[in-house]
């Protein structure tokens, strides 16, 4: 590399610090459109590093979208917006601009980044069991897309992990409401909601206590066989945890036991799951 070369690198990197530094009003103290696509770019990527919040990083990338359509740089400036506005919790904006690069550049590499960050921006909003469970049901299938699409990149395998909590989520959120109906003594419609995570949610945290809130309730109903047939299948399943023992303390404290009994939802459980009987 040649003496002018280099002296020339350096005064465009002396110029971009100046620029970047001087600029904390945001872009529009600078006439960016003097600049080239690499270099606002770079402004862009200095504020994600340098800012707590990404709203001028967000700025910077927008304009070389603007400045030079169709280009490399406004390609990755896009991600980057998607990635910026994720950053800053701004999930709805996350979202649209990685639904952007989807639909504009479905083939590139990149998309499978795209598709992970619209998976998180839905994922990062479920932050407590309380909160509306469409976002939980949008990010399922956001997380399920990257596992089936990219199923060998390390987006599969975060996607994988997450995939399981959000489930569990929703299996949370059955739980919080069945038990809402078990304490007010509404044992069926208590009982409904455990039978939905016993069902529907068999890999999640939540099922050993859905199991013993099935025995409290049937037994309260006066409802013994269903009663036992639940711990039966808990016992079998969750033998070490507390709410075995419960349940377990629950039934023998009547002069009962648990085992299957009767024909059930969950005999039939019990049948096809423990003793393999499927048909």
């Amino acid at each position: 590399m040649g003496r002018g070369v280099r002296a020339a690198n350096l005064v465009g990197g002396l110029v971009l610090a100046v620029l970047v530094a001087g600029c904390g009003g945001g872009p529009q103290e600078v006439d960016l459109e003097t600049l080239d696509a690499a270099t606002i770019y770079q402004m862009g990527e200095r504020e994600l590093e340098t800012s707590r919040r990404s709203q001028d990083a967000v700025r910077y990338f927008a304009e070389v979208e603007r400045l030079y359509p169709y280009s490399e740089w406004a390609k990755r400036a896009l991600i980057m917006q998607a990635y910026a506005h994720h950053k800053n919790r701004e999930y709805e904006e996350a979202r649209a601009a990685a639904q952007r690069f989807i639909d504009t550049y479905p083939a590139d590499e990149d998309a499978a980044y795209a598709k992970y960050l619209l998976a998180l921006s839905y994922y990062d909003q479920i932050d407590e069991v309380g909160r509306d469970q469409g976002l939980t049901f949008q990010a399922l299938q956001a997380l399920r897309a990257v596992i089936e699409e990219y199923p060998d990149s390390d987006y599969a395998r975060s996607a994988i992990l997450k995939f399981d909590l959000a489930f569990d989520h929703l299996a949370a959120k059955e739980m919080e409401i069945g038990r809402y109906y078990l304490k007010r003594k509404h044992y069926t419609a208590a009982i409904n909601r455990f039978r939905v995570v016993v069902e529907n949610f068999q890999t999640t945290t939540q099922v050993p206590e859905a199991l013993h809130r099935l025995v409290e309730a049937y037994l309260a109903l006066g409802l013994t066989d269903e009663a036992q047939t639940a711990a039966a299948i808990l016992g079998h399943n969750f033998r070490a945890s507390e709410w075995y023992q419960d349940s377990y303390a629950l039934l023998t404290g009547q002069g009962l036991k648990p085992e299957a009994k009767g024909d059930s939802w969950l005999a039939r459980i019990y049948r096809q799951t423990i003793r393999g009987e499927w048909l």
